[in-house]
């Protein structure tokens, strides 16, 4: 796995720790490099400013073991010698071995970082991202491997058996993703990263193809960079000191935000780097980024605010009527005003009127309410089938009836079907029209409303959606997939296990059970981040890829792999994929449109909103019309799945 995707957790431990909790850290700084010319000078001085800045949250100095080319002014007793390899695995196994549930550990590596080619194949075919210890060394053909080098795949075993026993993971790692071979680039900074050159890697070394399998468990990662940048050192003044720049702002802002999230933390280390002669974007994934900084429970997210506008939009749940509170830090502080967004578009919001200058962080406080669902009025599928609709009907006129419906409800079969705008009563077969059914408890009122619910932010995501996409002058997709099924096998009201995989199309039928698999890959020339929703026809909206937070970004030729099972009580019906790739914009925030899929997180979609929609998609001179030369904020594949009927299904 790519090390900024299923590498090193970063858990967000306990703000108070939990009692009988503990912290245990491993910070690892390499400077001095003993084979390799690559040597740096900051590692030594970052693995100190961490463990400064772990002390002053309060963890003990007796629970920080240090690794280090240097004892850079640490903590009394928490340097333990040289950041070799045998010296970081064995204490890697020790403080896994000391830490135990609810219990956090943290890692952090300050240094090189490199890729070399995979060949246990768990990288989906890409290479494997490696960290460099002292002793490094460069490709031995003998084993076909950077020697001394640390892979990804042991990292993951070790967090994954700390995970599975209930131990959460703190990961920040302050090196390039993959190096590049430069040393200085047009200043007096320094990067992190070696290349395959540098290392001696053939070029007819290839990685194997197999199949990434994620981490699962309380953890989150920090990264100095993104997968395709390089993360830089810097001198500090005319102290002689250097850091990396990532470590500097962070270890600053974990001393000063005692009640942040690791995404504020994140943010503000972000907004706060001293940027060199190329760009440097931090990134965080995994599914505790919202909790506090060595705490339980979330935290509200924080929207930066530029020259009164917003970096955030309709795609991370922004909607028209939002309200506001303005801050000038990325957590805590005492709000400046509020205001209301009266513009929204994909990655941008505006307020009704000026905002504070010093208002710099936003964060909802009240969420505009959706607007509401347009019913038609409802008709008798067979009006004279037997059935009593009273309850029905008054449930119904609670809702009232608008002329351009977004649903008919038809009565038949004792219960309410709600089927399109086209009114069409079970056009895949019986039972593919959802129904309005009442759970144990429910009245038929309470029923509709919950339904309706789900109807209704469904409806107004793929509204979304289809009005954000924008429409392609080569026809070509942003992604290239390929589908595969594996047969399931009912074992009563259970699934058991699937059958080999082979090449589907799904618009062609699967049967509840199936498990469908599919591969996609960017084919486009710029990073995207990808997230796959499955839309079925009882209007459920499911997160298909990415969980637990973690990274979704693809870059050039990257891919990944997700899959789904049909339910078993899954009646007949058509339903759909949408696979989402969101060209990534400079220095913006990775976009996960999973959060959308719970209807809390995605409040509507209002006319204002619509407009803007159709002005996006209007011609530019010298266009045909419908078509722009502007970068879509969206773009879009549907792929209908059919849901074959089960042997005697019968109309639900």
């Amino acid at each position: 796995m790519m090390l900024r995707r299923a590498l090193f957790p970063v858990l967000l431990g306990l703000c108070p720790l939990a009692a009988g909790a503990e912290v245990r850290a491993l910070l690892v700084g390499v400077s001095d490099y003993l084979v390799l010319d690559a040597d740096l000078k900051g590692p030594s001085q970052d693995a100190a400013l961490m463990a400064e800045a772990l002390v002053a949250r309060g963890v003990a100095a007796r629970d920080i073991v240090v690794l280090a080319s240097e004892d850079a002014g640490l903590p009394q007793g928490s340097y333990a010698g040289a950041p070799v390899r045998a010296a970081i695995l064995a204490q890697m196994a020790s403080v896994a071995a000391a830490s135990g549930p609810g219990d956090t550990v943290v890692f952090y590596f300050s240094g090189h970082g490199a890729q070399a080619p995979d060949l246990s194949g768990d990288e989906g075919g890409g290479p494997d991202e490696i960290l460099l210890p002292a002793d490094a060394a460069g490709w031995k053909g003998a084993v076909g491997a950077v020697e001394n080098a640390i892979l990804d795949d042991e990292l993951q075993v070790w967090v994954q058996g700390m995970l599975t026993r209930g131990v959460k993971v703190v990961g920040i790692l302050d090196a390039c993703h993959a190096g590049t071979g430069f040393r200085a680039v047009g200043g007096p900074g320094v990067a992190r990263g070696l290349s395959e050159d540098v290392l001696g890697i053939p070029a007819d070394a290839v990685s194997v193809a197999g199949e990434a399998v994620p981490l699962t468990g309380d953890f989150a990662f920090l990264y100095a960079a993104q997968a395709d940048q390089r993360a830089f050192e810097y001198p500090l003044g005319d102290s002689g000191l250097w850091h990396g720049a990532f470590t500097l702002r962070l270890a600053e802002v974990l001393r000063a935000a005692p009640e942040a999230s690791w995404a504020q933390v994140l943010a503000a280390a972000s907004a706060g780097m001293a940027q060199g002669a190329v760009r440097q974007d931090p990134e965080g994934e995994g599914p505790l980024l919202s909790a506090p900084v060595f705490g339980s429970g979330a935290v509200q997210a924080r929207f930066r605010v530029e020259a009164g506008t917003v970096r955030a939009g309709l795609l991370d749940g922004l909607a028209e009527g939002d309200e506001l509170a303005l801050y000038a830090a990325p957590a805590g502080g005492e709000p400046l005003g509020q205001a209301v967004l009266d513009r929204v578009e994909a990655r941008r919001a505006g307020f009704a009127g000026s905002v504070p200058e010093a208002a710099v962080w936003a964060e909802v406080l009240a969420p505009a309410p959706p607007p509401p669902l347009r019913l038609a009025a409802p008709v008798r599928a067979d009006p004279a089938d037997g059935h009593d609709y009273a309850v029905w009907e008054a449930a119904l006129a609670a809702f009232g009836t608008a002329g351009e419906a977004d649903l008919v409800p038809i009565l038949t079969g004792g219960q309410v079907a709600l089927a399109g705008a086209d009114g069409l009563l079970d056009p895949a077969g019986p039972g593919s029209t959802p129904r309005v059914e009442a759970e144990a408890g429910e009245s038929p009122a309470s029923a509709l409303d919950r339904v309706l619910a789900a109807a209704g932010h469904s409806l107004r995501l793929k509204k979304l959606f289809n009005g954000v996409a924008g429409r392609s002058l080569t026809g070509k997709p942003a992604l290239e997939v390929r589908y595969e099924r594996k047969p399931g096998k009912r074992g009563g009201a259970e699934c058991g296990v699937a059958g080999k995989a082979g090449p589907v199309d799904p618009a062609q039928g699967l049967d509840p059970c199936d498990e469908l698999w599919l591969e996609f890959r960017n084919r486009t020339a710029a990073p995207l981040d990808v997230s796959l929703l499955y839309f079925d026809a009882a209007f459920g909206v499911t997160a298909i890829w990415p969980l637990g937070g973690l990274s979704n970004r693809l870059l050039p030729g990257e891919g990944a792999r997700a899959g789904l099972r049909i339910d078993p009580g899954q009646a007949a019906g058509l339903e759909e994929l949408m696979l989402l790739a969101v060209p990534v914009e400079r220095e913006a925030e990775r976009v996960d449109l999973t959060r959308l899929a719970a209807s809390g997180r995605f409040r509507g979609l209002g006319d204002p909103a619509t407009e803007w929609f159709a002005a996006r998609l209007e011609a530019e001179p010298g266009t045909a019309r419908g078509f722009s030369l502007r970068p879509a904020p969206l773009n879009m594949m549907r792929q209908l799945i059919r849901v074959a009927p089960q042997d005697g299904e019968t109309g639900r």
